[in-house]
This record gives structure tokens, C-alpha cells and sequence, in this order.
């Protein structure tokens, strides 16, 4: 099982980063998918969530009216378009892959990409 971001880098205040998350070894399309943050010095806190056929998502209040998740199930990736880029966003972004019914703690997770808005 692998899940691979990709995408992050560094941006300016108000720039545009889009990230991706390759997944392999399981079947993606049966997973809800979740993007979760982990800022420096902080715990983490979950961003964004969309269901497994793509037709439901939610976002976390900071990332409301600025992110978009999606996924395309034929090609096994998750996307976060993240647009007007805060340095409050600056992070380690990871992605998860949550079975419905399953315990959390079957829960796959990526390595992260490194987020960094400058100001």
C-alpha cells in the first residue's frame, strides 16, 4: 500500500498550489479520502474530506471558499486545488485513506508534502 504525495514548494501570499496523492495497492475507489495538515509545532488537523465516489465533500472552516478536493478514481489520485494561499497554510499536508466502517487505526496515510506560503 503506498500513498504518495506531491505538489507542494513554496509560494508567495495569495498564490495557487495544487497537490496530489497517488494511490496504490488497495482499491482507492472504495476509500474515502481525507487531506490532513500538520503545522510547525502543531498537531494535526484534518482539511478537507470527499467521500469515495467524489459526490460529497467537506472542508474545515479555514479551508472553506479556497480549497478544492477532488479524486479521480480511474487513475487513483486525490487533488487539493488550495488558491489565495495564507502563510497561515504553511504546513506538512498529508493524505489519508479511511475505509468506511473500518477503525481509524486501518487508516492509510502518505509521507506529506511540504506547504510553505511566504508573507
Amino acid at each position: 500500500v503506498q500513498l504518495v504525495e506531491s505538489g507542494g514548494g513554496l509560494v508567495q501570499s495569495g498564490g495557487s498550489l495544487r497537490l496530489s496523492c497517488a494511490a496504490s495497492g488497495f482499491t482507492f475507489s472504495s476509500y474515502a479520502m481525507n487531506w490532513v495538515r500538520q503545522a510547525p509545532g502543531k498537531g494535526l488537523k484534518w482539511v478537507s474530506a470527499i467521500n469515495s465516489g467524489g459526490g460529497n465533500t467537506r472542508y474545515a472552516d479555514s479551508a472553506k471558499g479556497r480549497f478544492t478536493i477532488s479524486r479521480d478514481n480511474a487513475k487513483n489520485t486525490l487533488y487539493l486545488q488550495m488558491n489565495s494561499l495564507k502563510p497561515e497554510d504553511t504546513a506538512v499536508y498529508y493524505c489519508n485513506a479511511h475505509l468506511p466502517g473500518s477503525p481509524i487505526s486501518n487508516d492509510y496515510w502518505g509521507q506529506g508534502t511540504q506547504v510553505t506560503v511566504s508573507s
